[in-house]
């Protein structure tokens, strides 16, 4: 199965309000990575940023790495095998006498809003402290799933976002109000952005390291088909209590909404 691999492709597939939950779809090994990748964006992208790059201080992180290329077929390591795909890449691991699997390598060019540096050394469950339910919610299952998942097997999902920047590598700045402040129900087509990001998982085999490779993709709200506008208001009205603040959703909510309704009548 392929999420495909565009915005207007990957919205109908995510979770668009309600209970959260993983969403994973088995995928063919064909349909893992984008198969024409912008590798002079990816090239620019990581010397531009260079703590995208974030590796923990043991073996584990340089020898799942070095797993990584090889897989994909080119010398070096975790930096190296990101730079010949359209997708970031993170690597974790469970350690000897540990129940937890920690982000042990990551190579991000393009986060959501995240900082690498922040992040690694961390278990799975410090990862997702921001997002709103996952404690409750997600996080027992995910483990169950990280601790079950064999070498092989290929499984994907996505999600959405609304930004209010076109750019890939989306790090806010400011309060939610002030980085939305230009959006209006007339500009909201032009000014509000979906960026949606297309996840895999897969265990490497020798090392038995989780790969998480995440694909960006971003359009103007006005550029998506009909559909996937009116299913981004209806999921602006019905995010989960606290979700909403996380998005910056009552900065940008009614303006995407009044949208919808003028533009799809």
């Amino acid at each position: 199965m392929s999420l495909g691999f565009s915005v207007d492709a990957l919205l109908p597939k995510a979770r668009m309000g309600g209970k959260l939950k993983m969403g994973l779809v088995r995928i063919d090994d064909e349909q893992w990575l984008q198969p024409a990748p912008d590798l002079t964006a990816r090239r620019r992208a990581f010397a531009e940023w260079p703590e995208a790059i974030q590796l923990a201080n043991d073996a584990a992180a340089g020898a799942a790495g070095m797993e990584l290329a090889k897989l994909l077929g080119v010398e070096g390591a975790l930096a190296e095998a990101a730079q010949t795909a359209h997708e970031d890449m993170c690597l974790l691991t469970r350690a000897d006498g540990e129940d937890v699997y920690r982000l042990i390598g990551a190579a991000v060019a393009w986060p959501t809003d995240w900082q690498p540096k922040e992040k690694i050394g961390l278990p799975l469950r410090a990862l997702h402290a921001p997002i709103a339910g996952y404690e409750a919610q997600l996080a027992t299952g995910v483990d169950r799933f990280m601790d079950t998942l064999k070498p092989g097997p290929i499984y994907g999902r996505c999600n959405w976002f609304i930004a209010p920047t076109g750019e890939r590598r989306w790090l806010t700045a400011g309060k939610p109000g002030e980085q939305f402040a230009h959006v209006t129900r007339q500009n909201a087509g032009e000014t509000l952005f979906v960026r949606s990001e297309r996840q895999t998982l897969r265990r490497l085999p020798e090392t038995s390291a989780i790969l998480f490779t995440i694909g960006i993709y971003v359009e103007p709200l006005g550029a998506l088909r009909p559909h996937n506008i009116a299913s981004l208001a209806q999921a602006a009205r019905t995010l989960l209590a606290g979700e909403g603040d996380r998005r910056g959703a009552p900065a940008y909510a009614d303006s995407l909404i009044a949208f919808a309704k003028d533009s799809l009548g």
